[in-house]
């Protein structure tokens, strides 16, 4: 007869999610994972496989926390304005009381190594191209705009570069940032 878990999975992946957040998918080991989550090796291995299965739950999870700002995104009819808003509410959803984190889809990419597994590849992709398509779909309101593809690249990079400064400039630098995106746009 199998032994019930002692622990809540929810749980125990939003402080999987949070660690990776802060370190980093490379830089977080198993045995650190062992200690955040309060859950043995063993339990580990038994409900999510390795590493790797416990990273693409986290990721899971962090689409539900981000969710909300995709929301507003999504349901928004105001184009280009609503795609700033979407800048500064990841800003918002980036901060840990003083502490900015970016995004832990970014700072995974930022650190991952050539040879990273694949279906890891896949899933941080997709998230990203979720978000593309967001910008696409907000791009597309504005009647006037051009070149909506590269301008949704264009505001993906962007994205990403606020992301990373988010962990090193102070906010009236990070809001210059978004206001010489979006006049450029």
């Amino acid at each position: 007869m199998a032994r019930k878990k002692q622990y809540n999975e929810e749980e125990v992946i939003n402080k999987a999610m949070r660690l990776f957040w802060k370190n980093g998918y490379e830089a977080t080991s198993v045995r650190m994972l062992e200690k955040e989550m309060g859950i043995n090796q063993f339990s580990i291995y038994a409900s999510f496989k390795n590493k790797q299965g416990v990273f693409l739950e986290s990721i899971k999870n962090y689409k539900k926390e981000i969710n909300g700002i995709k929301e507003i995104l999504r349901q928004s009819n105001n184009g280009v304005t609503g795609i700033k808003q979407y800048f500064y509410n990841f800003l918002e959803f980036s901060k840990e009381g003083t502490l900015r984190k970016g995004c832990l889809v970014t700072n995974s990419v930022n650190e991952i190594k050539d040879d990273a597994d694949p279906e890891v590849m896949v899933e941080l992709k997709k998230f990203a191209n979720e978000i593309r398509t967001l910008f696409v779909s907000n791009l597309k309101q504005d009647d006037q705009r051009k070149e909506i593809e590269c301008k949704a690249d264009f505001l993906m990079n962007s994205l990403l570069g606020l992301s990373i400064a988010s962990k090193v400039f102070d906010k009236d630098q990070l809001e210059n940032i978004i206001e010489v995106t979006f006049k450029n746009l």
